[in-house]
């Protein structure tokens, strides 16, 4: 190969190589030039610093070499002096580059198969560039592809411009592929690897459905219906949640379609997955009284702070409530993201009952009472002595059998009840070492004390170091399964707003915050208007 080749078999080359790679013809003609550099210093010596242009109208193709203006020339292969140089350029200074044009060159078999070999590599680095830059945004979008090869269960796809790979976990049960079959599934993940970008695609994604959804729906393509949850079971059952923007549109008769026409399009394409449609509600109770069909729901017990609900159902509901292998219930736990505990009618009635059971108990030991009054007090909604010394005296007096005079008497006991715990819960926080200044946080009870003193926090600066999942705990979601981590407060039935409380109570007693950014973020409405209203 010489350098005076055709030059316009060199442009059709370059455009021949661009369009079958799909790549910036520029690309091509640019790793021509650094391959013929390569090839040219092979020949003056890996020192001289040689470079190539070629014109892309023209083909014209021109080697030079370039020379460092300097004081004294210790290397003529890349210096040259500074009246040399300004022989050709009257402007050249010291650290100046000149031009050298140089001949062509005749190419030998080793130089011309490395400039070949610099010539792949380039292109093959522009083409990987290319299918990284056009998948990496089209993570969440399904593609068309035809089966290339099979390997270990892992099918690879050749999607045109680029190949991907469905792991076999990502693929539904019992699904086989074969060679030249075609496959539609869903881009989760592209990333920049050495050997090429690699692209990932799932049959099993929860948005896998959602997306064929908007394909067959227009209202989801519209925007007129929305999905707002999905959760699966690949293979077997789905649940879906959509909600309708129009309220003359039906969000779950628009999924459905004419005689099941949309809905069975998507089941014929995940191999027979029995899918639920269910309308969304922001009300939690009514979403999940909604996701748990075509079970039905009696009676449902929220537990904001950990994200639990307890739902009860009829005796001869619980089988289908739970589903085959807990399947109904654990997808209505992933499309809610609450945890939900079956209970049949005759199980919460036997946990109100030991419940009440406990409160009359406590309530008889604590007051000195007989059993009547204690169940008395339980069925009234009392369910500590706190609550009960703290009562308006009228609101007991008006049960029924009870006087004034009882009712005095009763808050008498109380009170006298909860000053001897509370004189327990003092001599054991003294027994512990917890400093007399921690009881003075606003919020903190001496069983609280106890607790946190068992648990090495001793001092203001220790409650004020603590983080608020220390006292409140934290829940992890992980797999659709919700963990629960417990706090050193747990069983105090505190909120998360009132265990932060509490730690900024101790940092402003401690001095680490002040009091006026205290009083910004925590002083309720009328505290701070009561702030502005005094004189400055």
């Amino acid at each position: 190969m010489a350098v005076s080749a055709n030059r316009l078999e060199l442009l059709q080359i370059a455009d021949a190589v661009a369009r079958e790679k799909a790549i910036d013809r520029g690309i091509v003609i640019a790793a021509m030039e650094d391959a013929i550099q390569k090839a040219a210093r092979s020949r003056y010596g890996s020192e001289t610093e040689v470079r190539a242009e070629i014109n892309p109208k023209t083909g014209e193709m021109r080697l030079s070499r370039l020379l460092l203006v300097a004081d004294q020339v210790e290397n003529d292969a890349t210096q040259i002096s500074v009246e040399d140089a300004r022989r050709r350029n009257p402007a050249a200074r010291v650290g100046d580059y000149i031009a050298e044009p140089l001949p062509p060159l005749e190419y030998g078999r080793i130089a011309a198969q490395s400039a070949k070999q610099v010539i792949v590599q380039k292109v093959r680095e522009a083409e990987r560039d290319r299918q990284y830059q056009e998948f990496k945004d089209r993570i969440g979008d399904i593609v068309n592809g035809i089966v290339k090869r099979v390997e270990y269960g892992n099918v690879v796809a050749d999607l045109g411009r680029g190949e991907a790979i469905v792991r076999r976990d990502e693929l539904l049960p019992r699904e086989v592929f074969r060679n030249g079959d075609r496959i539609r599934a869903y881009i989760y993940d592209v990333r920049r690897e050495p050997r090429g970008p690699q692209i990932f695609l799932s049959r099993t994604h929860p948005q896998f459905m959602a997306k064929l959804f908007a394909q067959e729906v227009p209202e989801i393509y519209d925007g007129i219906v929305e999905v707002k949850a999905v959760a699966r079971d690949p293979g077997s059952r789905a649940k879906i949640a959509v909600i309708s923007r129009d309220s003359s549109v039906d969000p779950v008769g628009a999924c459905v379609g004419m005689r099941g026409s949309r809905v069975q399009a998507v089941v014929n394409e995940l191999q027979g997955e029995k899918i639920d449609i269910i309308p969304w509600s922001p009300d939690v109770a009514t979403f999940v009284v909604n996701a748990l069909a075509p079970a039905e729901v009696a009676k449902v017990v929220l537990d904001e702070d950990r994200e639990r609900i307890s739902v009860v159902v009829p005796d001869q509901q619980l089988s289908l409530a739970i589903g085959r292998r807990g399947q109904n219930v654990r997808l209505a736990s992933q499309l809610t993201g609450w945890d939900i505990d079956i209970l049949t009618e005759q199980e919460e009635s036997e946990r109100r009952q030991a419940e009440f059971e406990k409160r009359t108990k406590m309530f008889m030991e604590a007051l000195n009472v007989d059993e009547v009054v204690g169940q008395l007090l339980a069925s009234e909604g009392f369910n500590s002595v706190e609550e009960l010394s703290l009562v308006d005296r009228r609101d007991i007096a008006s049960i029924e059998g009870f006087d004034d005079e009882m009712a005095g008497e009763l808050q008498t006991r109380a009170h006298d009840y909860l000053a001897k715990v509370e004189a327990e819960y003092d001599a054991r926080r003294k027994e512990l070492g917890v400093s007399d200044d921690l009881t003075e946080v606003p919020g903190v009870t001496g069983k609280m004390l106890v607790t946190l003193g068992e648990n090495g926090i001793k001092t203001v600066e220790d409650l004020a170091g603590c983080a608020t999942d220390d006292l409140a705990g934290w829940t992890e979601r992980k797999d659709g399964e919700t963990t629960r981590n417990p706090g050193l407060l747990d069983g105090f039935e505190l909120t998360r707003e009132e265990c932060e409380l509490i730690i900024m109570q101790a940092r402003l007693k401690a001095g680490w915050i002040k009091e006026a950014e205290f009083a910004a973020k925590y002083a309720t409405p009328q505290q701070a208007e009561e702030g502005a209203e005094q004189p400055a």
